[in-house]
């Protein structure tokens, strides 16, 4: 039996049987628009009679070098036969000439990247039957030049502008402003030029063979599949390359044959808030590329119901028809020809966050899908949107055509923001908070001493850095925007400006960086601003959390952040990091002369007067989270950090070395001698501190076993302020990190230290506190040794930036900001193994922790702390694996909410259409 290529749009229960019943694989073969056109024909919704040729069709076609299928094309003559007994016309036809229109379709929407050809069937003959037919010579001169100028564009692949041209002067010689205000004459004498424009291009007469333009026009969409565009758009939107489009042939209707007549676009519901209200545009006398090109001024379609009152309550009700079976917010193509209603397409509609959130949450309360689905409707992307202000689109296209776009960088942290530039932290610092200015941070990159500037700033831009650099990590734990690794900016520091591609930026002036797309513009922006507290979005998060087995956690240093991870539904500190603390103003002289003295009581007195700053810390985060674990690292990072640069110590002592030369008076050069050997003292020390691979040298857990006085310190603050909390009546959870653990012997002699000073506490306090003491699992062979490891650990916590870099063998900013990215563009690598954890390598080492740590402790407690937590896909991993919980930057928790949801639904997240 003949491999069937072509389906009447009645056909759908043969494609059905075809591929065994599955709708989606329908979808596959006939596209979305003609696995729809058909099912609206099996509901007896209007449809113009027509046909699909199938997408296996168009696979075949490209590969057989660009010819058709053996019996493809007669079968599309045979279907084209069956169309004109359904209309009683002829194709061809001089007297009563049948006219189709033939558009792609592939599986998944992509409006407007692949061909379409209207009026084929028209030529000078059928043209003039169309005449006597409809009384109406404009109207038919006004279709024949659209066929003439789209297959010259579509088929031929002429210059549009040609075309353009032509009409632009017929306008001007007619004395109007519109095409809508053109005569007959003026448009039988542009179809005229453009047949002869045709000819000057192709050098060929336009086909007046109806047959050949249908043949034509059908390898032009054919072919259209792999136009660069539609290439372009697939990759953006993750569509496979291997599905084909399908061609629909239909039969033409007309929307411009007088008053009686219009043609429309319209939403089952409002795409932009998701109101459950019609919304669309629509002209009188018009077809439907008018209202989709902006050739005319549109209406609003809820005026239909005055002008075609009939045509308008029937559209009404398929709208609801149509929503009810697809059961999902339809996008509609409608034609009224001489009061009769027909329907030329419907399709799931794009929608905003908010719209798709709100739409999911009524179509569940309406009874017309279940909750589960609502859920599962909802991507992670869209709810990112409701936590970030955003570039309004129409002011970023502005931006864009007026030439202030800058440059792309890494999109590490959602939102918009816009300021003036400052390039240093204690500037950005003072312009934000004294001076009241918004301001943009920018630097070339980002140190822990720079966090105030951060904190102050609206955004942060560097031009070095990765996805997980000190910039990336900070802006998303506060929800600051920011773009970094743009290394197209060359900054300049000492001249307090930045250049590129030609155009420089002084200190003060305006920029704005969009932190979703990862894009910097010169001058400002306007921004729109979502609003978490939406109701629908909440409502649908706590179904989300009645589904999800996962825990989702939050990491927080802060009391107010603490506080905003709450209220974002946090449930419990995954990661408190101690260090961050130490950076502030007032307890970095304290941290410094710790580690600048040999003298241990001197170090004892530091970390005296560091112990009430700590406690404190700990006891905000503990009244916050009352009733909810709260998981503190212990000190992570090397010394150094902690001290000044070296180099900027060494130009700093010759700065000094040399105005001592020039020094007026003795005393003068007395204090700059005592100044200078101030900084040699504290250069020596930092020299001496100075690792070659300080990321895998004396932090963690190791500094804990040589400074055992830091780390204890930092646990009687722990318990000091459980304690105090715990007296006030709040009930406290502490469970103490110790990081980077490799050996079971570091761990066991580290616990062993801090557990008894924890119990020393208690006793002192006479308060018992539950308690647990854990590890951070970052280094491969903590991972394969975590049943030694969970005979002292009562929970173990991958921070899986660090376990992403040991494994892979690379530093992630240097990674990020070099070959990381070739090896994305070439396919060496799926994905970013620091934006989503590597399933086979750092995945493979977790599941093994996971299952040798359970066999020991069977309610060992495992989670993860690093940016993972955040990211959707690493969340449905975190969710196979077995996890208790994932933890993230407040800013990210209603993603991990709805990710796990998905995960523990579905087994995968929701992708974005």
């Amino acid at each position: 039996m003949a491999k069937k290529w072509v389906y009447l749009f009645n056909e759908v229960g043969a494609a059905e049987e075809y591929v065994s019943g599955d709708w989606e694989a329908v979808r596959g073969l006939l596209g979305g628009k003609g696995a729809n056109l058909a099912e609206m024909s099996r509901l007896e919704v209007p449809v113009p009679p027509g046909f699909t040729v199938t997408t296996e069709a168009c696979i075949a076609y490209l590969d057989e070098g660009e010819k058709f299928p053996e019996g493809m094309w007669q079968q599309e003559l045979d279907a084209l036969k069956t169309v004109e007994t359904a209309t009683g016309k002829k194709f061809g036809d001089a007297k009563n000439p049948l006219l189709v229109s033939c558009r792609s379709g592939g599986k998944f929407s992509m409006p407007g990247m692949m061909d379409t050809v209207l009026n084929i069937g028209l030529n000078d003959e059928t043209a003039q039957g169309m005449i006597k037919l409809t009384g109406d010579e404009r109207f038919v001169w006004d279709a024949y030049r659209r066929l003439v100028q789209m297959f010259g564009s579509v088929v031929m692949g002429m210059p549009d502008e040609v075309f353009e041209e032509v009409i632009t002067a017929a306008r001007e010689k007619a004395g109007v402003t519109s095409d809508a205000e053109l005569s007959a004459a003026d448009w039988k004498a542009v179809t005229n030029e453009f047949k002869q424009i045709y000819k000057q291009h192709t050098q060929l007469d336009f086909p007046t063979d109806p047959v050949a333009q249908l043949r034509q026009a059908t390898e032009a969409v054919f072919k259209s599949w792999n136009g660069k565009r539609a290439i372009d758009y697939r990759n953006a939107a993750g569509i496979s390359h291997d599905m084909g489009t399908a061609v629909n042939i239909q039969t033409m209707v007309f929307g411009n044959m007088g008053s009686d007549s219009a043609t429309g676009v319209a939403m089952t519901r409002n795409a932009s808030t998701g109101e459950n209200k019609i919304e669309g545009d629509y002209l009188m006398n018009a077809q439907g590329e008018d209202v989709v090109a902006g050739i005319r001024l549109t209406e609003d379609i809820q005026k239909l119901k005055n002008e075609l009152p009939d045509a308008y309550a029937e559209f009404e009700q398929i709208c609801r028809k149509l929503e009810k079976h697809y059961r999902e917010m339809q996008d509609v193509e409608f034609t009224i020809e001489k009061s009769k209603l027909w329907m030329l397409q419907t399709r799931d509609g794009k929608r905003t966050a908010q719209a798709a959130v709100r739409i999911a949450v009524d179509m569940a309360e309406d009874g017309l899908i279940s909750r589960e689905e609502a859920v599962l409707r909802v991507t992670p992307g869209q709810i990112d949107f409701f936590l970030h202000p955003q570039f309004d689109p129409k002011a970023t296209k502005a931006a864009k055509d007026g030439g202030n776009f800058l440059a792309k960088g890494l999109n590490v942290s959602p939102g918009a923001a816009c300021g003036v530039v400052a390039f240093d932290a204690d500037l950005a610092e003072k312009w934000a908070k004294k001076d009241g200015k918004k301001v943009i941070m920018v630097r070339p990159e980002t140190k822990p001493d720079d966090v105030h500037g951060m904190l102050a700033a609206e955004g942060i831009l560097t031009s070095r850095g990765g996805r997980t650099s000190h910039a990336a990590l900070v802006a998303r734990q506060f929800g600051k925007p920011a773009v970094v690794g743009v290394s197209q900016l060359n900054i300049e520091i000492d001249k307090r400006q930045m250049s590129v591609n030609n155009i420089t930026i002084q200190e003060g002036d305006w920029i704005s960086i969009d932190g979703t797309a990862g894009e910097v513009f010169k001058g400002q922006i306007a921004t729109l601003v979502p609003d978490i507290k939406d109701q629908w979005l909440l409502k649908l998060l706590s179904w989300a959390d009645e589904f999800r087995r996962l825990g989702v956690w939050t990491n927080a240093d802060y009391p107010r952040d603490a506080q905003r991870a709450r209220d974002y539904g946090a449930e419990g500190i995954g990661l408190c990091r101690t260090e961050h603390m130490f950076f502030e103003a007032s307890r970095l002289p304290h941290v410094q002369k710790m580690i600048m003295s040999d003298s241990p009581e001197e170090q004892r007195e530091a970390l005296d007067a560091l112990l009430p700053f700590q406690r404190e810390d700990f006891a905000g985060l503990f009244r916050v989270m009352d009733g909810l674990p709260v998981i503190i690292r212990l000190i992570d990072p090397p010394l150094h950090e902690f001290l000044p640069n070296i180099i900027d110590l060494t130009h700093e002592i010759a700065d000094l070395k040399i105005h001592q030369h020039k020094a007026a008076t003795q005393s003068e050069t007395d204090e700059l001698l005592q100044q200078v050997k101030e900084k040699e003292r504290i250069l020596k020390r930092a020299e001496s501190l100075r690792e070659e691979n300080p990321m895998l040298g004396l932090r963690g857990v190791r500094l804990g076993i040589q400074l055992p006085e830091l780390t204890t310190m930092q646990v009687r603050a722990i318990f000091e302020a459980a304690c105090e909390v715990a007296q006030e009546g709040i009930s406290v959870h502490p469970e103490v990190m110790i990081p980077l653990t490799c050996h079971v012997n570091e761990l066991k002699v580290q616990r062993g230290i801090l557990e008894s000073e924890a119990k020393k506490v208690m006793e002192e306090k006479s308060v018992e506190i539950e308690y647990k003491f854990g590890t951070m699992i970052e280094i491969p062979r903590a991972a394969l040794t975590a049943d030694q490891i969970a005979e002292y650990a009562a929970f173990i916590s991958f921070g899986t930036n660090d376990l992403t870099q040991t494994t892979f063998g690379i530093s992630r900013d240097d990674a990020e900001a070099g070959f990381l990215i070739q090896y994305l563009e070439k396919g060496i690598l799926p994905n970013n193994p620091f934006a989503t954890i590597d399933p086979d390598g750092v995945g493979e080492l977790m599941a093994i922790a996971v299952k040798k740590g359970r066999e020991v402790n069977p309610d060992l407690e495992c989670g993860i702390c690093g940016e993972h937590g955040g990211d959707p896909q690493s969340v449905v991993l975190c969710h196979n694996l077995g996890l208790t919980y994932v933890s993230c930057s407040p800013y990210r928790l209603p993603i991990a909410r709805l990710a796990a949801a998905q995960a523990a639904l579905s087994g995968k997240i929701t992708q974005d259409k």
